[in-house]
């Protein structure tokens, strides 16, 4: 089990707090096992951290201490709303000790001070909210700061851009340590693309629409999607459903708000989505095995379901060429 401990200081920012917590949270292996165990710690345990002053809705307790960065493998650092020049006695310490037994450190947002302030950002590139960027670069001259990336891995340092440009950070960790079939799923979970180019569409899994367990329909939904990759006719469904096409219809839309071949296209791109994350299999033969008559109606379809085409899919979900580092 691989340790993540997020440090919370004082003034931490709720949304960098939580975010890496929900990212190596919903990560899980093939077998469903999760990755990682996520601990939040703060400079001494028990002690009440406040929460960023823009909110000034709650405090919080860590249970555990700085000595929880010595154990972990990778180390989260959550930004605060007035990062320090200085910071809290002990803190600096023990992440440079951390640091120097190849734990993993990442900073999100405004986070990157925290790490700058340590001195383990000297001369490498890093990254941080765009509006303080500069701020960055002026307090911490020996920083290559770069204001246009989503995230920089140095390695064993990371650093993130604002808000949403962590989970970006997070997938990218995932999967270095567990691949990409690991990261896909994470990121599903996340309704997050697995890598962002500049205005690229987000990613979203359409999951098949639901019918409620134990109805008239729930066997016909699993005869579907075992059977999506068959050329099917709403004639034939109707006559393994026993009923006639109309009455087919109608239970289609009061249990699964869609219609019968809808519902079949849906599972037909979604076992293409787990084909085109998880094999190399060209487009065309995708299309052949989910069913599709030919490769330009499956890209259609996709593109109309999923926003994107098959292969920017790919690319985004296996990595094949968005950079954001």
């Amino acid at each position: 089990m691989h340790t993540v401990a997020v440090l919370a200081l004082d003034g931490v920012i709720p949304f960098d707090l939580s975010l890496p917590i929900d990212a190596f949270g919903w990560a899980r292996l093939p077998d469903g096992r999760p990755p990682y165990d996520v601990k939040v710690c703060g400079v001494r345990a028990e002690d009440d951290v406040r929460v960023a002053m823009r909110t000034q809705a709650f405090t919080m307790r860590p249970t555990y201490g700085l000595e929880l960065l010595a154990e972990a493998d990778t180390i989260i650092l959550p930004g605060v709303d007035e990062p320090p020049s200085e910071l809290p006695p002990g803190v600096a310490e023990a992440l440079r000790a951390a640091a120097a037994n190849g734990t993993r450190i990442a900073s999100v947002c405004v986070g990157a001070f925290l790490l700058a302030a340590t001195g383990l950002l000297d001369g490498l590139r890093a990254t941080t909210h765009w509006f303080a960027a500069s701020d960055l670069a002026a307090r911490y001259p020996q920083v290559d700061v770069d204001p246009d990336v989503l995230y920089v891995d140095n390695g064993q340092f990371l650093t993130s851009a604002g808000a949403a440009a962590a989970m970006d950070m997070c997938l990218h960790m995932v999967r270095t340590d567990h691949g990409s079939a690991v990261a896909a799923h994470t990121a599903r979970m996340c309704v997050m693309p697995l890598e962002r180019e500049g205005g690229q569409a987000q990613f979203i899994v359409h999951d098949l629409p639901p019918a409620p367990s134990g109805t008239a329909l729930e066997p016909l939904l699993e005869w579907l999607e075992a059977e999506c990759a068959r050329e099917l006719t709403l004639d034939q469904i109707a006559a393994r459903a026993g009923m006639s096409t109309r009455t087919l219809n109608r239970r289609f839309r009061e249990q699964t708000g869609t219609t019968p071949l809808r519902w079949l296209h849906r599972a037909r791109v979604r076992r293409a989505q787990y084909l085109l994350e998880t094999t190399p299999y060209p487009v065309e033969r995708i299309a052949a095995q989910v069913g599709f008559g030919s490769p330009t109606a499956f890209r259609e379809r996709f593109r109309s379901v999923v926003g994107t085409s098959p292969q920017g899919y790919r690319r985004a979900f296996r990595g094949e060429g968005a950079g954001a580092s």
